[in-house]
């Protein structure tokens, strides 16, 4: 029998499969791991559960002509496995087979994985390492390109979208990652920029250092564009399956439910003194989250970015929240262009994949400035107005200390649909701050006082108690109960357990217009 053709056959099959394990040539594949980077398998492997990935296209290869150096795979490693149980579809681009750049093949082979993922409906995950489009190949890899960002955006809230950038991501290959849900970097080994400090340097005269320019530290902190950050490629794995565990498999699911080691009964006393006495003085809404959530556990969305308003994912008695406060850590908590851009968009992300909003409000206003007005706050607070407002996923407010003006309304108020709203005794919800309402409306009054410090002083605290307190919104119906701090997490899970059902018919369009 030793000699059956099909054994001779499938020789020539393990032999060629054999090439495409090892696609890149060994110089390649050294100077990769000399760089401290994986291999675009071995970051599968790792990411994926043991022995789950099953790899598509692993035996395509380049048609362009005039091609002498065919390599099997053409530079990106496709295919479908799990992370914890649950399916996950992949690619991961081979930085050791022409640089990991995009030609035709590779393109189809992207468009082919994304389709499969968006018709199955689970997470699209791609692993980021290439140098652009193919030069050899011209016009055909811009025309791969823009197939993946068609993809990209009929997947745009339908499937998450995961973007890991593992080492270059340069010119029209941002743009992908740019539409995606989430993106990855590693510290000092990944890139990404429209144009390389070469180019700005021509052009503008700036001298700039490549990680200066595209950095993970750059984008995660003065850009907005890198959402999360990590010091490895092994803690930056990590951290997607870690972000997985919060998110659905697509628009139709819920969120991920796990049994909650934390009573959902608890009492949050600590709560009480984390106020200070003085409400001009900071505390941290980090702790606050961290009381009121399962475990202390919170998964902070852009951390670096915008750090007067936090975001994360959470979990409340075991059900996936996202979470939005401000935080009067850092400048006061006001909201301004960047932080209303950043809850803006988180807010969207949980709406459309099912994951409740628990919003934390400490707000004394709107940054005032030239630069602010300039800048179009105007434009960038409607698009976190429009983005709460458009929200259908069950939603709660806690209001701790200040929600003055507008500020308090756009932070996801009982007016814009929040489903519940909860005030701390410590609330103020006012137009604005007792110091501002007394100078614009008893400005006469103290002018004339033989005393007018002192008579303003007397003013703010006469509207500090007649104001500054939940009760007048309370009368209203505009918070549906003050609550004693340490009964947060109580009264919160079981707002959420009543909202499990909430079900909201919206109005049949095309689609709303942002304020972009």
């Amino acid at each position: 029998m030793s000699d059956h053709p099909l054994r001779e056959r499938l020789a020539e099959l393990n032999k060629r499969k054999e090439e495409a394990l090892h696609a890149g040539p060994e110089r390649a594949v050294q100077r990769q791991h000399e760089k401290g980077k994986m291999l675009a398998r071995e970051r599968i492997e790792y990411l994926l559960d043991p022995g789950s990935f099953h790899e598509l296209d692993m035996l395509a290869r380049s048609r362009a002509e005039g091609a002498t150096d065919r390599p099997y795979t053409d530079g990106v490693i496709t295919g479908w496995g799990t992370v914890d149980g649950r399916k996950v579809f992949v690619f991961s681009q081979d930085f050791t087979v022409f640089g990991g750049a995009l030609g035709e093949v590779f393109a189809e082979k992207i468009h082919k994985v994304m389709d499969m993922a968006l018709s199955v409906g689970a997470p699209m995950i791609g692993l980021n390492d290439g140098a652009g489009a193919r030069i050899q190949e011209g016009v055909i890899s811009l025309d791969g390109y823009g197939g993946i960002f068609k993809r990209n955006v009929l997947s745009s809230g339908v499937i998450p979208q995961i973007s890991v950038i593992l080492g270059p991501c340069a010119g029209g290959a941002v743009y992908s990652p740019a539409m995606t849900d989430f993106i990855f970097m590693v510290r000092e080994k990944s890139h990404m920029f429209i144009t390389g400090p070469d180019v700005v340097k021509t052009v503008t005269g700036e001298e700039v250092t490549l990680e200066e320019l595209g950095g993970a530290g750059s984008h995660a902190s003065k850009s907005g564009v890198a959402t999360f950050v990590a010091e490895s490629e092994e803690q930056v794995l990590d951290d997607v399956k870690e972000l997985l565990s919060f998110l659905p498999q697509n628009n139709l699911d819920d969120a991920p439910r796990i049994p909650a080691g934390d009573d959902p009964e608890r009492l949050c006393p600590e709560l009480l003194d984390l106020i200070p006495a003085s409400s001009n003085q900071p505390y941290d809404m980090k702790k606050v989250i961290a009381a009121v959530v399962d475990d202390g556990d919170f998964f902070e969305y852009f951390p670096s970015w915008a750090r007067n308003i936090v975001c994360g994912f959470a979990r409340i008695d075991g059900r996936t929240v996202g979470v939005v406060g401000n935080q009067p850590m850092m400048l006061a908590g006001v909201l301004d262009i960047e932080s209303s851009e950043k809850a803006a968009r988180f807010v969207r992300t949980c709406d459309a994949f099912n994951i409740p909003l628990l919003t934390f409000v400490d707000v004394p206003g709107f940054l005032p400035g030239v630069d602010q007005e300039y800048g179009g706050i105007i434009r960038h607070g409607a698009k976190l107005l429009y983005a709460y407002c458009e929200a259908t996923v069950p939603r709660i407010q806690v209001i701790t200390r200040k929600a003055y003006g507008g500020a308090y309304v756009v932070m996801d108020s009982k007016a814009v649909g929040s489903d519940l709203a909860f005030a701390w005794p410590s609330a103020e919800l006012a137009v604005m701050g007792p110091q501002g309402a007394v100078e614009i409306t008893k400005r006469a009054e103290i002018a004339a006082a033989a005393d007018p410090v002192a008579r303003k002083a007397e003013l703010v605290e006469e509207y500090t108690e007649k104001f500054a307190n939940p009760y007048i919104a309370a009368e209203r119906g505009y918070v549906d109960d003050v609550i004693d701090p340490a009964e947060t997490r109580r009264k919160v899970v079981a707002g959420f357990a009543m909202l499990d059902t909430k079900r909201i018919e919206v109005p049949r369009r095309k689609h709303g217009n942002v304020p972009l």
